[in-house]
C-alpha cells in the first residue's frame, strides 16, 4: 500500500471537517433555472449575466476562455478564447455592454507577486481575441482571492480575498495602466471563505458568498446588512445578480452555480428581511461614491488595526451562528486524524 502523500493529507485535514460542518446546516429547496449542458464546463468559478445570457468561466486548469450559455437551454452559444493561459482564473464581473472582466486572481499558496485582470468581449458566436491585461499588486502581501465585483454605476472594481477567519476588501484603481503594476487599496474586512460576489443593481449593496451561505453588505461602508441563505450545492463558488428590467433592483434575481459536470444554475429565494433591506430608502446623503484607490492612498494605521480586529466578526457569509459550524468541523477533524493515523500505521 502506497503511503499517503503529506500534501494530500493536509488538504483533507483542512477541507473535510469544514465541509462536514457546512453540510449539516439546513438549506432551502433549490429552484433550478437551467442545467449547464456543455461538458467543457466542469469547474465553474465565475458567473455573470450579460445581455440576458449567462457567462461562465472555469477554475484553474482550463485555458484562456469564457463561455456564453443560453439561459433557456443550458447550451453554450458562444466562446471567447485567447492564447495566453491564465494562472488561476477564479472570477468574472460585468465590464460594460458585451464585455466582462476576467479575474486571474487565484493564489491558493499566496505566493504570486501579482495577479491580473483581463477585459474580454463576449457574445453569441465564437471568437479569438487578445485582451488587454492589467497587473494588480496587493498593498499587504500576496492573497488568494476568488471574488471580483464591479459597481453598476461607477464601474469601481473590488477584489475580496479568501481567508479562513475573514478576508479583506480591496479597491482596484479606476485608472488602470497596462504598462505597470496597479496597486490595490484595502478598504476593510470582508467575510470568511469568500468565493464570489456581485453588486445589487442599486449600487448601494453587494452580495458576497462562501461555500455555505452569503451576506448582504452596504456600499461603501461594507457594513453587514443581512445573511442570505443559499441552496445546497456540491462546491458552490459562483454567484451573479441578474438585474432584470429595473435599475433599482426590483426585478433582480440572485443566481448561483457550483463546480461539477452538468451542474444546475439555481435561483436564490431571498427572505422578506433581505428584500426589505434592499427596498429600504437610502439615508440622506448616502449615495454610494466611487472609491479611487490611487487618489485615496492607504488607510490610516489605526483604521487598519480596527479592521483587523473586526475581521473575525464577519464569520460565515451565510450569517448562521458560528459555533455549530466550527464544532461540527472540529469533531470531523478529530475523527479524520484518528482515521489517518490508523491508515498510516497500516501502510508501514
Amino acid at each position: 500500500m502506497r503511503r499517503p502523500r503529506p500534501e494530500g493529507l493536509l488538504a483533507l485535514l483542512v477541507a473535510v471537517p469544514f465541509a462536514l460542518g457546512a453540510a449539516a446546516a439546513p438549506r432551502p429547496e433549490p429552484d433550478v433555472v437551467v442545467e449547464i449542458a456543455d461538458p467543457a464546463i466542469t469547474e465553474a468559478s465565475g458567473l455573470v449575466v450579460v445581455d440576458g445570457d449567462l457567462v461562465v468561466v472555469n477554475d484553474s486548469g482550463d485555458g484562456g476562455r469564457v463561455f456564453v450559455v443560453d439561459p433557456g437551454t443550458g447550451k453554450t452559444v458562444g466562446t471567447t478564447s485567447w492564447s495566453e493561459a491564465p494562472r488561476d482564473t477564479e472570477a468574472l464581473a460585468p465590464a460594460g455592454p458585451g464585455h466582462v472582466w476576467v479575474g486571474d486572481i487565484g493564489d491558493n499558496r499566496a505566493v504570486r507577486d501579482s495577479v491580473s485582470l483581463l477585459r474580454v468581449p463576449v457574445g453569441r458566436g465564437d471568437r479569438t481575441v487578445e485582451p488587454e491585461r492589467f497587473e494588480l499588486v496587493y498593498p499587504d502581501g500576496a492573497r488568494d482571492a476568488e471574488t471580483l465585483l464591479a459597481h453598476p454605476g461607477t464601474g469601481q472594481l473590488l477584489v475580496v480575498s479568501k481567508e479562513v477567519l475573514g478576508g479583506s476588501v480591496y479597491a482596484v484603481p479606476r485608472r488602470l495602466d497596462a504598462d505597470r503594476p496597479n496597486r490595490l487599496r484595502r478598504l476593510g474586512p470582508g467575510p470568511a471563505f469568500a468565493t464570489d460576489g456581485a453588486f445589487w443593481p442599486d449600487g448601494r449593496h453587494l452580495l458576497v458568498r462562501g461555500y455555505s451561505g452569503a451576506v448582504l453588505l452596504s456600499w461603501p461602508t461594507l457594513e453587514r446588512v443581512a445573511p442570505v441563505e443559499l441552496p445546497p450545492q456540491r462546491q458552490g463558488e459562483a454567484l451573479a445578480v441578474d438585474p432584470g428590467d429595473g435599475t433599482a433592483g426590483q426585478d433582480a434575481e440572485v443566481l448561483v452555480l457550483s463546480e461539477g459536470l452538468h451542474e444546475p444554475v439555481l435561483r436564490v429565494a431571498l427572505s422578506p428581511e433581505v428584500r426589505a433591506a434592499l427596498a429600504a430608502d437610502a439615508p440622506s446623503g448616502s449615495a454610494a461614491p466611487e472609491v479611487d484607490a490611487e487618489a485615496a492612498g492607504e488607510a490610516p494605521a489605526s483604521q487598519q488595526a480596527e479592521d483587523a480586529g473586526d475581521a473575525g466578526d464577519k464569520g460565515d457569509p451565510g450569517g448562521r451562528p458560528g459555533w455549530p459550524w466550527f464544532l461540527g468541523g472540529w469533531l470531523g477533524l478529530g475523527a479524520l486524524v484518528v482515521l489517518l493515523r490508523w491508515l498510516w500505521g497500516r501502510s508501514r
